[in-house]
């Protein structure tokens, strides 16, 4: 009976899947060109930015936050060192300065006191200039204890030491109750949103390089848009290749310095093809593919990219040829072998 049952499903489905009206779709002709075949050459991926950083105190570490692998933003707290006597050499400063103030108080008090007497000769001018240089004192006294208690800040600042930019710790070189010293490396940083894209290439292709072009450049299954950013001029004799510089951000994904990367650069010998608006191809499955228009079937085809022009590309698949109907507009939305008509006259 349940069988019986899913049998008239099944046919219900197929029915209902047959009477639907095709998708309408705009078509185009598969045409022979000219083009410059791309070369795809593996390179590597650095970090811009890699920071060894540092202490800038001696003293022992009470607390660290941080472990190898962590992401951490500008500013996070990475670890503490003990401040123990410093924040004791701070309380005395402050009251250093409260003595100073005083000392000033009382020294500007006599200073003008002097100052009204000697002008109407009812004092001495020894005691004048007495008073008139404890007064200078007492404002160079408050002075150096003021510069005293910021030098003893700045220094209290760098017991705590703080992530200079955005990354991921990739080493962690400090633990817990360890004496940290002046210049110890505590942890090593790197800069995961911005990278450096590194390729080895034969100076015919580097020479076609434009620094205001973008380029897309392969990492895993994802597509970067970079810049160039260097050539350099030492290269390696045997191979006649010269190291290229790209830049690009990728936004703190989480990469691993030394990945692979690929990019894809057009030969200077040019060849035949079959070519088709770029609109022609898009992403399924992880492949690039076309649809074609078989007798009002939509039927998918794999093909590989080989080159582009300013409004098409080259493409190369088993069993296309030149001549045959494509899907230029509305691919998006169709399946293999679902009904389609055309919109338009090729």
């Amino acid at each position: 009976m349940i069988k019986n049952i899913l049998i008239v499903i099944s046919l219900l489905l197929s029915t209902l899947e047959a009477s639907k009206p095709p998708a309408l779709v705009n078509t185009t002709k598969v045409i022979k060109g000219v083009i410059n075949p791309l070369e795809e050459f593996v390179g590597t991926l650095n970090f811009s930015k890699t920071s060894k950083v540092a202490s800038s105190t001696n003293g022992l570490v009470t607390n660290v936050y941080f472990q190898t692998g962590d992401k951490v933003l500008k500013g996070d707290k990475l670890l503490e060192i003990d401040s123990l006597i410093l924040d004791n050499q701070i309380s005395s400063a402050i009251a250093n300065i409260k003595i100073a103030q005083i000392n000033l108080e009382n020294a500007t008090k006599d200073y003008n006191r002097y100052r009204d007497l000697i002008k109407k000769d009812s004092v001495s001018q020894q005691l004048y200039d007495d008073s008139t240089l404890q007064y200078k004192l007492s404002k160079q006294n408050l002075l150096i204890a003021k510069n005293k208690l910021e030098e003893l800040k700045v220094e209290k600042q760098y017991k705590t030491i703080i992530a200079p930019f955005d990354g991921v710790i990739v080493e962690k070189t400090i633990e817990e109750g360890e004496w940290s010293s002046i210049g110890k490396t505590v942890a090593t940083l790197v800069s995961t949103n911005e990278i450096d894209l590194i390729f080895n290439l034969p100076t015919s292709y580097i020479y076609k390089l434009d620094k205001n072009d973008k380029y897309n450049i392969k990492l895993k299954d994802k597509i970067i848009k970079s810049k160039l950013y260097a050539t350099i001029a030492k290269g390696d004799r045997r191979t006649r290749t010269f190291p290229v510089k790209f830049k690009a951000k990728v936004d703190n994904q989480f990469l691993y310095d030394g990945m692979e990367v690929k990019i894809d650069l057009p030969r200077e010998k040019k060849q035949e093809a079959l070519m088709v608006p770029r609109d022609c191809v898009i992403k399924r499955f992880g492949q690039n593919v076309i649809f074609l228009n078989v007798e009002g079937i939509a039927t998918m085809m794999p093909v590989e990219i080989i080159g582009y022009t300013k409004q098409s590309v080259a493409i190369k698949s088993i069993g296309l040829k030149e001549g045959a109907t494509v899907v230029v507009k509305g691919n998006e939305r169709i399946f293999p072998k679902q009904p389609i008509k055309s919109l338009n006259k090729e």
